[in-house]
């Protein structure tokens, strides 16, 4: 939870987050870090020790209250279709709202080497993998859902559309006459929400 950390780390896992996103993550150095938060890089290196491991910080402070909503959302009284459209909501709401943090998880760690280091990341993608199989299962176990779904493929779908939108933002600004950011943001918490449900629902629903 958020409360686990003090103010001063917070400060330090913010500041962190804005300069491994501006610069990436080799490119940003623990001195970076200590200048811009005006804190002694002892500090740092006191309450995170390495580089790797304020990055696990960063990720658990960003997250830890995603496992919350979703185990929550797993035992809500709706039909499994709607905890799927709910689950995307959730995704798609905050991705948007942390763009920094996700942009250096699904961005700076795509290689073996990085990703195998962020243990925290790997747990992160598990429990969010868990909770999702647990929807699909029980919407299989109703004869609603498909059998033949892979569903290891479903998150890449939805995270793989919001990203392709975001990193051509400019070019789906002129496209779709989103001139300002609040009509950009609202169009990706609307539209393109409800394309992603969509077609999630068209993946996983028998056709008729």
């Amino acid at each position: 939870m958020k409360s686990n950390f003090n103010d001063k780390q917070i400060i330090i896992l913010e500041v962190a987050e804005t300069l491994f996103a501006e610069k990436g993550f080799d490119g940003t150095s623990i001195r970076n870090i200590a200048k811009e938060a005006k804190i002694n890089i002892a500090m740092v290196s006191y309450y995170f020790g390495s580089k790797e491991k304020l990055l696990e910080s960063l990720i658990l402070y960003r997250t830890s209250d995603l496992k919350i909503q979703l185990d929550n959302l797993i035992i809500e009284d709706l039909e499994p279709i709607e905890k799927i459209n709910k689950l995307i909501e959730l995704y798609i709401n905050r991705i948007n709202c942390n763009k920094g943090i996700y942009r250096i998880l699904h961005f700076e760690f795509t290689s073996k080497k990085g990703d195998s280091n962020l243990q925290a990341f790997s747990e992160l993608k598990k429990g969010n993998l868990k909770s999702l199989e647990s929807i699909i299962i029980e919407g299989q176990t109703k004869g609603i859902f498909r059998k033949d779904v892979i569903i290891p493929l479903i998150t890449p779908t939805i995270l793989g559309t919001f990203f392709h939108f975001h990193m051509n933002k400019t070019f789906f600004q002129n496209l779709l006459n989103l001139k300002t950011e609040d009509l950009y943001n609202n169009y990706i918490k609307t539209n393109l929400t409800l394309h992603i449900q969509q077609t999630i629902k068209a993946l996983l629903i028998y056709e008729s």
